[in-house]
């Protein structure tokens, strides 16, 4: 069990999210928001409050009757539920769920406490609403994203539960769940806000970071097949460059190849003085940069994931709607915390690391099946007979345009504004955009992984190390052998490679018992 009290930590996401923790809001959060709530009420009776007794954006010139606040939230839930495209994954709205949640226990939104209530409700029964990819510019918050979820809170729109698809009012019946009840703001506190970028965004920081501990697993691993000199990944020679994020991946390497027999210690070889060559040497002094340069590639991408995580808790443990209720001071404050830029700027540099990394695994498959290359492999790493079969060839195919994808995506969503509503959002982040065009990315990356992953353990086959290999590798070997049959003849590989895909993103190279 979770216990909301203060501000989440990206630990509390990753519980809540992958491993089903149920939420429970303390004492003092439902004290904070009907704090915030009771003197919203008392505040607005004599007073212009957007949202309260106005219209929203453009119209907000004109001001509404008493009689008519109510219906006003009404209005504005339904009219804004009009996303387009593709449903977002429960996983994704989930995330959103306990990001927007997250926000309104701030109690700075003057919300009915009984929309909390029942968001906590939903996120412990997972219970997701069905919203849709498309609709939110994020400057106005994610209006039409967040308009799904309050369309669910109000008992109308339609969820996802058990694996199915239903209608809200059926699966509130079920479960004995009461509508929220909407007294003065609560259409424009659930939907005036940043949530549906963030949420996104910290489950693609998730998937990232996974991304990332496969590829140096998959890069340590390929220093085994080659018997690369160890020095590239020195302390000495990484902590003479001063970046954190290459230091660590260089770490990471040398913790995975520490009891490899594989690695060679160049003072052995090539610094022995026991080299006859006079003018030509066969072996390799140097490896190819997608080998030898692996932390310096793989460092900027620990060190975006690293930031932008910091970024997303931020921006989740802020009051990021309009207006913000201040009850120390007694004020209401207006203003535009609900603009997405930081979230999207984040989302934009995560595509483009990602993009960077999957770049990276595509030339080191690529330097795997060129045996012109590697001079120990067969062509494409075909174990069976050249010119009759065709070993990963065709996999090969799908890595390439899969990473070609990436780079046509990888194109900056954060400086893409348009203006809309009248010309009052005259400029916006973009930042949901931003959010699942990085998931798709992604989503690629673990496709391009998958194909070197097993490209890999092809190659470990034809090798033949006998006990050889670091431990590191040794275990996850193991685990890939009952995925992955011995490719000798050809078979469809849609299959093979798909359940490597499931497997790498489900579970961390790294994480003990994955």
């Amino acid at each position: 069990m979770l216990h909301i009290k203060n501000a989440l930590n990206f630990e509390s996401f990753f519980h809540v999210l992958f491993q089903d923790s149920k939420i429970e809001l303390d004492e003092l959060v439902m004290e904070r928001i009907s704090q915030s709530f009771d003197f919203l009420k008392e505040f607005s009776e004599n007073k212009i409050i957007y949202g309260v007794n106005t219209g929203f954006g453009p119209m907000a010139q004109y001001r509404i009757k008493d009689k008519d606040r109510k219906q006003l939230q009404y209005n504005l839930i339904r009219s804004h539920a009009s996303g387009m495209g593709k449903p977002m994954e429960p996983l994704y709205v989930k995330a959103l769920m306990l990001a927007r949640l997250n926000t309104l226990a701030l109690g700075k939104s003057g919300i009915h406490p009984s929309a909390v209530l029942i968001m906590q409700e939903l996120i412990n029964k997972n219970i997701t609403p069905v919203i849709y990819e498309h609709g939110g510019v994020g400057a106005s918050g994610d209006l039409v994203q967040l308009a799904h979820l309050a369309l669910v809170l109000i008992g109308e729109g339609e969820v996802f539960y058990k694996g199915k698809r239903r209608n809200t009012s059926e699966v509130f019946s079920e479960e004995n769940i009461l509508p929220i009840k909407v007294e003065l703001r609560e259409g424009l506190a659930l939907m005036n806000g940043t949530s549906a970028m963030t949420g996104i965004g910290i489950v693609n920081v998730i998937y990232a970071q996974r991304l990332l501990n496969w590829s140096i697993f998959c890069s340590a691993a390929i220093n085994e097949i080659v018997e690369a000199y160890d020095d590239h990944l020195s302390e000495e020679l990484n902590s003479s460059k001063l970046h954190v994020g290459q230091q660590k991946v260089a770490a990471k390497m040398r913790d995975h190849l520490k009891d490899s027999q594989l690695t060679r210690d160049r003072n052995e070889h090539l610094y022995s003085g026991k080299n006859p060559e006079k003018d030509y040497f066969k072996e390799k002094v140097q490896e190819y940069y997608s080998l030898r340069c692996v932390p310096q590639v793989l460092g900027p991408v620990y060190d975006t994931i690293d930031y932008t995580r910091n970024i997303l808790i931020e921006e989740v443990n802020s009051a990021n709607d309009n207006p913000i209720i201040d009850v120390t001071r007694q004020q209401v404050y207006h203003g535009g915390n609900f603009h997405g830029d930081y979230v999207a700027l984040e989302m934009d540099k995560l595509k483009l690391v990602i993009t960077k990394l999957s770049m990276l695994a595509e030339r080191q498959l690529n330097y795997l099946l060129n045996n012109k290359l590697n001079n120990i492999l067969p062509p494409f790493v075909n174990l069976g007979k050249l010119g009759l079969n065709f070993g990963m060839q065709g996999a090969q195919f799908s890595a390439v345009s899969t990473s070609a994808e990436n780079q046509m995506l990888s194109t900056s969503m954060y400086i893409h504004s348009i203006p809309n509503n009248n010309d009052n959002q005259d400029i916006v982040s973009m930042g949901t955009n931003a959010a699942n065009t990085t998931k798709t990315v992604i989503n690629n990356a673990f496709e391009v992984l998958a194909v070197e992953v097993v490209t890999i353990i092809q190659a470990l086959r034809h090798l033949e190390f006998n006990g050889k290999l670091s431990s590191k590798t040794k275990l996850k070997v193991e685990i890939f052998k009952e995925i992955i049959p011995e490719i000798k003849e050809d078979f469809p590989l849609s299959a093979t490679l798909e359940a490597v895909k499931d497997y790498i993103k489900e579970n961390d190279a790294y994480r003990v018992g994955s």
